[in-house]
């Protein structure tokens, strides 16, 4: 019973410092609003709303108590005391935090020369348009009923004899319907990947049609992600290379492309495509040169010398020592874009597809590639790369070729971006960018394609979907990798090696 009070409190009292954390930094107000437009919740107030409120702080409850359960007793009681005993504490700390803070307000004390976002609004919202007393005693009986209710339901989740019954039900089924005659007969048929492979294109196509510009063009950005994160999954996923400097390559690409077709600063002028090759194959080079004299490191000494060269590219790019032939701080404008046969690529939809081309275009290489020789050396290298060079690999042609290839998807990212937008400058090649990228890698499932696309979405796609969290993206980006290893540390669409490493605790023995 102790130890079960004990993984309450301590559950309570740090997710209590989360909630006065999030309500410092101001989060709760577009938290409540998403939630509030979600559950068609009005709201009175002039900013926030406070059913959301509930909502949002109810949820965290739920999860406190679920972080304490788990390392509870697996009894009924057990799981309702710690859920209850998280509850409490996280909410008594919510709660006397909205208290001390509403009365200093009350006192016409100035909170926000120490707390930017903690207007008298805001204030209001948390108290939830009631008297000072009562909102505060309302946030401890939102948080402690979520505690409950969220101790309670992972005792039911994780240790139910009948959801575990059920589950490995469904899985027994599933392996009966996959090696059933017929599902073999259908996955040997080419004519079935052929009607598969149809179907799928015929959906990808179809997806512009239904939307708008900002649609379409939120549509590209996530899929110029993908592209990205496709070369370094190359990189980091197949070769176990940890590259911070990926946005170079990016930016050589679209700095490539706009100065070769833009008729400033240099007034090359050429063709697109002629220029979309060139561009691909200089962020291929140099991903080469970079190579030959870093690849010899490892580890941590790899991530920091790659990200000195991201950073070195993006101020050679804004220095003035430059401006004459790369445009300086106001960058390349009037980049032409793509035509075929006289028709021009001069709408979202447009760019939509051509993007889609390139991404199906890379998941073909990228599955080759895994499944080749040079794939195989790659797996070998990341997982112990000195048994791999005692085995006959050639680590530094490996590392070469991976990061070349990876370079090169780049860069045709880097091509499609600053031909859409018709303009690219220092600012769109900050190293941000290959910090988006690396964790879209991490949170979709390293060395997993699938994943790549599944991240991308996550990371890029939600964010321009939930535009109130625009000023939380960081905080986001970081409570999700944070989540994301604790509970899922393999990705949300691991590839199956790496499902394995991590959990064949918890697979089923081979039959015997």
């Amino acid at each position: 019973m102790k130890e079960t009070l004990r993984s309450g409190v301590r559950a309570g009292l740090i997710f209590g410092l989360v909630i006065i954390f999030l309500i410092v930094i101001g989060f709760t107000v577009p938290a409540s609003e998403i939630l509030g437009d979600l559950f068609g919740i009005e709201s009175t107030l002039v900013l926030g709303n406070p059913g959301g409120l509930i909502i949002f702080f109810g949820l965290i409850g739920m999860g406190t108590g679920a972080f304490a359960t788990k390392n509870a007793q697996k009894t009924w009681l057990a799981s309702a005391l710690s859920g209850l005993a998280a509850g409490i504490i996280s909410g008594l700390l919510a709660a006397t935090f909205v208290y001390i803070i509403a009365t200093l307000d009350a006192a016409d004390t100035d909170i926000r020369k120490y707390f930017v976002q903690l207007s008298r609004p805001n204030i209001n919202l948390l108290l939830y348009g009631k008297g000072l007393l009562s909102g505060s005693l309302e946030n401890l009986a939102v948080l402690t009923v979520g505690g409950l209710l969220g101790g309670l339901l992972a005792h039911i989740l994780g240790y139910s004899t009948q959801l575990k019954k059920a589950s490995a039900w469904f899985k027994q089924e599933g392996k009966k319907v996959t090696s059933s005659g017929f599902v073999k007969t259908v996955r040997k048929n080419p004519n079935a990947a052929f009607v598969a492979n149809g179907i799928l294109f015929l959906v990808l196509f179809s997806i512009p049609m239904l939307f708008g510009n900002y649609w379409n063009y939120t549509l590209g950005t996530v899929g110029i992600y993908v592209l990205m994160g496709l070369g370094l999954n190359i990189v980091v996923g197949f070769a176990g290379l940890l590259d911070l400097g990926y946005v170079a390559f990016f930016a050589i690409g679209a700095y490539s492309v706009g100065l070769l077709t833009s008729p400033e600063p240099l007034g090359i002028q050429l063709n697109f495509w002629i220029a979309l090759l060139l561009a691909v194959m200089f962020a291929a080079t140099a991903g080469v040169l970079l190579g030959i004299p870093v690849l010899r490191m490892r580890g941590d000494y790899l991530a920091i010398v790659t990200l000195g060269f991201g950073e070195i590219i993006r101020v050679l790019l804004k220095s003035d020592m430059l401006s004459q032939w790369v445009g300086g701080p106001q960058g390349v404008r009037d980049i032409v874009g793509p035509s075929i046969m006289g028709i021009s690529f001069n709408s979202e939809r447009d760019f939509v597809y051509l993007i889609i081309l390139a991404i199906l275009l890379l998941i073909f290489v990228s599955t080759h590639l895994q499944h080749s020789r040079v794939g195989r050396a790659w797996v070998s290298m990341r997982e112990d790369e000195t048994v791999a060079q005692a085995q006959g690999v050639n680590t530094l042609k490996s590392k070469l070729l991976a990061f070349a290839i990876g370079a090169a998807f780049a860069g045709l990212g880097g091509v499609l971006f600053a031909s859409r937008n018709q303009y690219t400058g220092p600012e769109d090649h900050t190293l941000i960018v290959s910090i988006n990228v690396l964790s879209l890698v991490i949170v979709g499932g390293m060395g997993s394609i699938p994943g790549i696309i599944a991240g991308a979405f996550v990371l890029k796609g939600l964010p321009e979907i939930l535009r109130q969290l625009e000023l939380y993206r960081f905080l986001t980006f970081g409570a999700l990798l944070v989540v994301m290893m604790i509970w899922r540390p393999e990705g949300i669409w691991p590839a199956p090696r790496r499902r394995l490493e991590l959990h064949d605790e918890d697979e089923e023995p081979p039959p015997k």
